[in-house]
């Protein structure tokens, strides 16, 4: 997931460039392969060392795998217990041949640059295309690849807090009633605690603490400690879900939660952006798109038997996050607190490229006696933008299918196969090819405007009912 980051190093590159020609002090930007040593944890350094097969293969599950795959039970529950299924593997096929589409288009402009990034295929296929307007101004198409990035980390960021709070709280308030046996469920009466907001206000100062590590090598050892983290979270899900399951479950949904199904589960499809760099890295280019079909498919029967099983287990009463169905028994509640620290250790690399971005525009400004408390002012200052943006919105399954519906619809659908087009129209593409690539993007579009426009709309309708309820319930005291 956080691998996509990379994408958006050149604008920071750009920027950096430009306050020296003023004669600014600007902190010097990671480079590409700095970003993407820590983000999947290769042992690439500098001196160019490349990655085998397995390794790629690895990097290539991590930068697939997060938040939105726990989120997937309850997409299937958006789509109906046929329909989720089988839109998922639409979906992952689609996703997987716009990924395949990238790397053809990159192959095919290398003469322009050899090692690409989805914002360099960007820029370089509007140079080549058949708008005489977008070849002058090609650069657009790189900022738009960088536009989207920056949302989805941001996004990320935001989803980063209110899966926390969710989590820890369920964990808080049901401490008394925690037993030792996970093999039946039991009617647990959770004590009553803090609003979520109030724990993400909890969460600030550890997250901010957090970010202030600047140094990019002191963050590796601690996300490989999220990494294991996670995946050990992960393994006890699987080994708890389809003990036993509801089977009168609704085929299909109604087409109004349609558009939630399809922001989560775009969501979850959201590592484009590791394809291009991981292809750089490989020791045998050649065999990358045997890493990427493989891996993808893994990737796809892991979103679709989670989502699946997970809401055939838990039914109507699936969570936002399947983490919040598990018993409350001490085995499972560790299970959400190790995940939660992984998703607690996974913020502060998501955060930190945004933050390179502008926290050096800000230090530039100041004498270097203020530089260090500039730096630590801009870095608290974001990460009260994400903790206020995720207090606005604090609904996991909304914020999730928002930023999916917003940027990854944008990063996995609707630009790959705009790019098609304009990469290779010198050399004529046929007819059905064309066809096939408008199609994807139009299904793209009306992703993005419908999972927008209906998430939007839900979260105003959540925050009516629960201003009525606390309006009503205080009337009542």
């Amino acid at each position: 997931m956080c691998a996509c980051a990379i994408n958006i190093m050149k604008i920071a590159r750009e920027i950096q460039v430009w306050w020296r020609e003023e004669k600014a002090i600007v902190k010097i930007i990671p480079s590409e392969d700095e970003i993407l040593d820590v983000c999947i944890l290769s042992k690439v350094n500098n001196g160019g060392s490349k990655i085998k097969f397995f390794q790629t293969l690895v990097h290539l599950l991590k930068g697939n795998i997060g938040t939105g795959l726990l989120g997937l039970p309850l997409a299937v529950k958006n789509a109906g217990i046929v329909v989720g299924p089988i839109s998922l593997l639409i979906m992952g096929i689609i996703a997987v041949h716009c990924m395949d589409i990238l790397v053809k288009c990159s192959h095919h402009l290398s003469t322009k640059k050899p090692f690409m990034d989805y914002g360099d295929a960007m820029q370089y296929g509007l140079e080549v295309g058949p708008i005489p307007f977008l070849r002058r101004h090609s650069i657009w198409g790189r900022w738009i690849v960088d536009l989207f990035l920056i949302i989805t980390q941001l996004g990320f960021c935001c989803v980063y807090f209110v899966f926390l709070t969710d989590n820890v709280k369920q964990v808080v308030q049901a401490a008394n009633g925690t037993t030792t046996n996970c093999n039946y469920n039991e009617t647990v009466v959770l004590s009553p605690t803090f609003d979520s907001r109030l724990y993400m206000l909890c969460f600030l100062p550890f997250i901010t603490l957090l970010v202030f590590i600047r140094n990019l090598k002191y963050l590796a050892p601690w996300s490989l400690a999220a990494n294991v983290a996670m995946l050990i979270s992960l393994i006890m899900i699987y080994q708890y879900i389809g003990i036993h399951y509801p089977v009168t479950l609704p085929y299909e949904a109604s087409f109004k939660t349609y558009p939630l199904f399809f922001g989560t589960a775009i969501f979850a499809f959201e590592g484009i952006g590791v394809v291009l760099p991981l292809e750089n890295k490989m020791q045998k280019p050649r065999s990358f798109r045997t890493v990427l079909f493989l891996g993808m498919i893994i990737v796809t029967v892991l979103y679709i038997s989670l989502g699946t099983i997970g809401y055939l287990q838990f039914g109507d009463n699936i969570g936002a996050s399947i983490t919040l169905n598990l018993p409350n028994c001490w085995l499972y509640q560790a299970v959400k607190l190790l995940y939660s620290f992984g998703i607690f250790i996974t913020y502060a690399v998501q955060f930190y490229v945004p933050a390179e971005i502008l926290v050096p525009l800000a230090v530039s400004r100041v004498s270097e006696r203020w530089m260090l408390a500039v730096d630590l002012l801009c870095r608290t200052g974001l990460v009260i933008l994400t903790c206020l943006l995720a207090i606005l919105i604090p609904e996991l399954d909304l914020v999730i299918s928002l930023v999916g519906s917003i940027s990854s619809s944008a990063l996995a659908l609707i630009l790959p196969p705009i790019l098609e087009i304009f990469a290779f129209y010198s050399d004529g593409l046929p007819w059905w090819a064309i066809a096939k690539n408008i199609i994807i993007s139009i299904i793209g579009f009306v992703g993005f405007v419908t999972g927008t426009y209906v998430s939007i709309q839900e979260i105003v309708l959540r925050n009516s009912i629960k201003n009525t309820l606390n309006f009503t319930a205080s009337g009542i005291l």
